[in-house]
């Protein structure tokens, strides 16, 4: 059992989370904010980023300048479709995606998008903790180095969940913000 390989494992959710909170629109500029969407591109699935530059012209608006004139059309219908609730308007091979004001109701649907987001982060914490627990089980130590080793997972367990119900009470503070 390696407790820095499980710690690594369970940061590796939290990082996970983060880069999905990054998606989660907020009212701020964000070039985030469409990174996680999934273009049909020369036949399998890219990130938007990855067939144009993204920008922020303005607070309330984010730009595609899309490298490929035969793709404007496929990204404009993958950022239509992402569940953002946004607009795009081709003009050429840049797509312009105004941001509208965010409701309290649209606010509120954010924020149970985030704690999804949180529950999967859960859930993948848990998972390393089974499998750490594991491997404890296997090795032939005694009965108090494997007390000792499984309140050290446990520990780190608690910790990592901490620290992701943290993150969720800030983002929903974040959306939430008027």
């Amino acid at each position: 059992m390696n407790l820095d390989q499980t710690k690594q494992r369970m940061d590796g959710a939290i990082d996970a989370l983060r880069k999905e909170f990054a998606g989660l629109r907020t009212g701020r500029a964000s070039t985030n904010l469409l990174d996680h969407i999934q273009v049909d591109a020369y036949g399998s699935m890219m990130p938007v980023n990855q067939v144009g530059t993204v920008g922020v012209p303005e607070p309330r608006l984010r730009t595609v300048q899309v490298w490929d004139k035969g793709l404007v059309k496929n990204v404009e219908k993958a950022i239509r479709d992402a569940g953002l609730g946004l607009n795009p308007q081709p003009d050429g091979q840049t797509i312009r995606v105004p941001l509208p004001e965010l409701s309290q109701e649209r606010r509120q649907e954010l924020a149970k998008v985030a704690g999804k987001y949180t529950e999967s982060a859960r859930i993948a914490v848990r998972n390393v903790r089974r499998d750490a627990m594991d491997a404890i089980k296997k090795e032939k130590l005694s009965e108090d180095e494997t007390k000792t080793n499984s309140d050290k997972v446990q520990k780190l367990t608690d910790e990592t969940i901490k620290k992701i119900d943290e993150l969720l009470s800030s983002k929903e503070k974040e959306i939430m913000q008027v």
